[in-house]
């Protein structure tokens, strides 16, 4: 059987396995958590966030060892790399309340110094003769090989606990995300929403750093959101949608990399997910390039077909070959230029519209509601029967609209 589909049918082995439910669970809350953050438009405070875990490791490490303990204990160096990561995260939020820098102006200071801190710190870890094989680089970009079963309990359980604060705050979340004066008139209170979700962000960076690393677990919380937001236009939906590209692209990437194990799975699991992201772009019903072209193409043959059915209403020749082919194409024309009998009904019908806005206009005189006028929309979408009828009255009952057709071309 293929490599490639046995670990998708966890028939790969015990590590495989633990490697591909781990992945999934941390892609699925990397995901959930991540979406109100790009909502927010604040997707480089992961990127802070991330690299300000760095020095926890190290110091951690360092700690742990001068105790007379394993300084390779993972809740250890977790702990540790979520103390530098809140303290990162205050600091950011500090320096953009309470200084003139902007908040990436904060970002890049806290992400530059707390990662240049941390690789000193692996520096000496190194040195040390307890650190020389303490394999902490793989925190850089992530080390499943030696995922143990405890690592994956680690994964689950904080993942869990990630998505489930993620669906409890998600309402207060939505409204700081799209509206924070709104969300604060009602109430609540913002900076404290937006360090839950700077929170959660930091929780799901710290128990996805032995899988992917600090540098690639960015990409997992971001990446997901992107692409769910191509798919649906609900606030409501995109959470989960933004967990199950996370969650799908953390399996299927951690069983590629059993097809490839001179490969790092935390790399192969980011560009899944950038496929993912990339097929969402074009094919995306919602927002997607394909869709955005098809809705331009037919706004475009709307566009010409009521340009020609005016043109046929006023007896004028038609020059356009597009516009030719769209009445053609619709019967509106015959292959000669002549009109049929449909198309004399709807040029007619078309330009009695037009002399009806105008008397609408006269009436109403109310840009809120015929400035809903584009051209395109009928006029029965917008006005009832009996004010129709008024137009037609004020028109003066049905008008001779192109007695000519029969020769327009």
């Amino acid at each position: 059987m293929n490599p490639f589909l046995d670990a998708l049918a966890l028939n790969a082995g015990y590590n495989a396995a633990l490697v591909g439910i781990g992945a999934a669970m941390l892609g699925f809350a990397a995901g959930a958590a991540g979406t109100f953050l790009f909502l927010r438009k604040r997707a480089l405070v992961s990127d802070a966030v991330a690299h300000a875990t760095l020095p926890g490791v190290g110091l951690a490490f360092i700690l742990m060892v001068a105790l007379g303990g394993d300084g390779r204990n993972l809740i250890g160096l977790l702990l540790g790399s979520a103390a530098t990561a809140g303290i990162g995260l205050l600091l950011v939020e500090w320096i953009a309340r309470r200084t003139r820098l902007s908040e990436d102006a904060a970002i890049g200071a806290v992400l530059s110094v707390f990662f240049g801190f941390g690789i000193v710190l692996l520096t000496v870890v190194q040195t040390m003769s307890a650190g020389r094989q303490a394999g902490l680089e793989g925190f850089l970009l992530g080390s499943t090989a030696g995922m143990l079963f405890q690592d994956a309990v680690v994964i689950a359980v904080g993942g869990a606990l990630a998505v489930f604060a993620t669906w409890l705050l998600r309402r207060p979340m939505t409204l700081v995300a799209f509206d924070p004066d709104y969300a604060a008139a009602l109430g609540y209170n913002v900076r404290r929403i937006d360090l839950a979700m700077m929170g959660l962000v930091m929780a799901v960076t710290v128990i996805g750093l032995k899988l992917v690393g600090l540098i690639l677990i960015v990409a997992m919380l971001i990446i997901p959101p992107v692409t769910a937001r191509f798919w649906t236009e609900s606030s409501a939906y995109v959470i989960w949608y933004a967990g199950l590209i996370g969650g799908v692209s953390g399996y299927v990437g951690a069983a590629l990399s059993t097809t490839a194990p001179a490969m790092p799975t935390g790399p192969i699991i980011v560009l899944v997910a950038a496929s993912l992201f990339l097929m969402s772009l074009f094919v995306a019903p919602a927002r997607g390039v394909a869709a955005a072209v098809i809705r331009h193409r037919r706004f475009q043959r709307r566009v010409h077909r009521r340009q020609g059915l005016l043109a046929l209403s006023r007896a004028e020749p038609i020059h356009d070959d597009f516009t030719l082919r769209v009445l053609r194409g619709e019967g509106l024309i015959r292959p000669d230029g002549v009109a049929t009998a449909n198309g004399r009904a709807l040029a007619a019908k078309t330009a009695r519209d037009e002399h009806r806005w105008d008397i609408a206009r006269e009436i109403h005189q109310d840009a809120g509601l015929t400035g809903r006028y584009d051209g395109l929309t009928p006029i029965e979408q917008v006005f009832t029967p009996d004010e129709i009828a008024e137009f037609d009255r004020r028109i003066g009952g049905p008008r001779a609209l192109g007695s000519s057709l029969g020769g327009t071309a």
